[in-house]
Formats: C-alpha cells, structure tokens, sequence
C-alpha cells in the first residue's frame, strides 16, 4: 500500500518505520493500527483526509518495518505510549486510533494530554469499560476468549503455521474479509512474514494487564482503577462498525465518565475493519466532526 512518502526514524534509538499522506504543512493527524496490522493499512482512509491533514502512519514496536524486540517487557503500555509521544515531539496533534492503536491513542490522551489536541477511536476501547465488560462474564468476555490463546507461549508459531492458517482464521472470525485479497493479502503476509514480527505482535497481549476470565465466569478481585488520572479532557469521537464481533457495544459502556466531550458515530454494514470496509464513510464521520 503506497504512501506518499516512508521514512525509517529512530525512536529511543530504534528504528521506526513511518508513512505519510498529504501536505506536510497541514495539521498532524497521528494514525495508529491495532492488531494483526501494520501502518500501511491506512492508506485508503489517508487518502481521502490528505487534503485536510498531514497523515502519519507509523509501523508500531513490534509491527511491519519498525523495531521488535522478543521480550514481552518491552511492550508494556508506557513503552508503547511512550514511542508515540517520542514521534509526535512537543506541539499537539489529532490523533486516531484503532483496535491496540486506540489503547496506546487512549493512553496518549490520559497521560500525555499535552499532546493530544483531538482524540478519533475506530472500533477500540477505552481500559476501564473494557475491563469491567470483561469482568462480567458475558458476551464480551465470551467474545474476548481467543486472548488466552494468543497469550499461550509458542502462539506466534500456530499463528506462523501452514502460511498463517490459523492467523487469517482468528482475523476472519465472523468478520467480513473480501477486502483482504491479492495485493492486499500480500502485503500482510509481508509484514508478518518479517523476522520476529508475530512474537512481537503477540507480545502486546501478553505484557498487557487485562484480566479476561473464564467464560461465564465474573471477575471480582480486580485491582482498584484511578478514574481519575483516566480521563479523556480532549474532543473525543469514537466511531463504530455496529457487526463487529470482537468487540462489542458493552465495552464502551459508561465511556461518557471519561469522556465528557465525547461524540459518537455509527457505521452500518461494517465492523472491526471498518477502516477498510467503509473508508469513505470514516473519513466523512472524522470530517464532519471537525470545527
């Protein structure tokens, strides 16, 4: 998938591979892939935002290009979010986030506001709702079960196996794929393909902190949460494909408590890809959202 222009950036002296879209003298838009992607997956809704923004789409740690280290301490939350902080440097910018990019979208905005001038979450969730619909035992912790799997040692090489199966097998999982073909399709095969690229993927599940119970089963002894250092004090829209099934309504229940300027949009017909299933729709929804 083309970009305007790549660039490798060194990132706490590792190296960082980034895409951009459009007038570079145009306010920063921050766009940041969640799992099993990489930062080239946003190039059809750049395209349509370039006459608007500055598009940067970088390859996060352990992603396509960009540096991955094996051990799963290297991808705790304030690593990651502290990658991004390192790119976007010291004046503000919109950033949009999707699946893992919106926790570490999240977590710029919580802990790092100084940066976050305008925060856009596409099907990803917030740390709190997320848990406590984990928590429950209901259908999102049903939904949620396949984080066992990927947190198992030796998951990468299942997800590797017989030209990643059983990776094209969990990313389809009632979800609608007739995107991903032909070019597309070997695009991500490349960048999983990378040396050491799907440990590092999967090491984001690992090093993270979320509880997901048993199915069925409600978790009750999880550790108290700040609600307080977890607020979002910037614009927030979240935007949302209604069939995804990975991740469901519940999880950004009770989302206005961290997020008193929050907007949200539905978008039919498409779900956990929306990005690529409807990237009109999600550039026109972030379009119109703008002052």
């Amino acid at each position: 998938m083309a970009a305007h222009r790549t660039e490798t950036i060194e990132l706490g002296g590792k190296p960082f591979f980034v895409r951009h879209w459009g007038d570079e003298s145009l306010p920063k838009l921050l766009m940041l892939h969640g799992f099993p992607e990489y930062g080239g997956v946003w190039e059809d809704v750049a395209v349509r935002l370039s006459d608007r923004f500055h598009c940067i789409a970088p390859d996060q740690r352990g992603y396509g290009q960009s540096w991955a280290p094996s051990e799963v301490s290297e991808y705790t939350g304030a690593k990651l979010v502290g990658d991004m902080a390192a790119l976007i440097g010291e004046e503000p910018v919109f950033v949009l986030g999707h699946d893992w990019g919106a926790a570490v979208a999240y977590g710029l905005a919580m802990f790092r506001p100084e940066l976050v001038s305008r925060l856009i979450i596409m099907n990803g969730v917030h740390p709190v709702p997320f848990q406590r619909a984990l928590a429950a035992g209901g259908p999102q912790s049903d939904a949620s079960q396949y984080i066992h799997y990927l947190r198992a040692e030796g998951s990468e090489d299942r997800l590797a196996a017989e030209d990643f199966s059983r990776l094209m097998a969990l990313f389809s999982a009632k979800m609608n794929l007739d995107w991903l073909t032909g070019e597309v399709l070997e695009d991500y095969k490349r960048a999983w393909g990378a040396p050491g690229r799907l440990r590092g993927m999967v090491n984001w599940y690992r090093a993270s902190p979320l509880v997901v119970g048993k199915p069925g089963e409600q978790v009750t002894d999880l550790p108290e949460l700040p609600v307080d250092k977890l607020q979002v004090r910037c614009p927030h829209l979240l935007i949302w494909g209604t069939d995804d099934t990975a991740l469901l309504p519940e999880a950004t229940e009770g989302l206005d408590e961290f997020a008193p300027d929050l907007t949200r949009v539905h978008i039919a017909g498409a779900d956990h890809w929306l990005h690529h299933q409807k990237p009109q729709e999600v550039a026109q929804a972030i379009l119109d959202w703008l002052p």
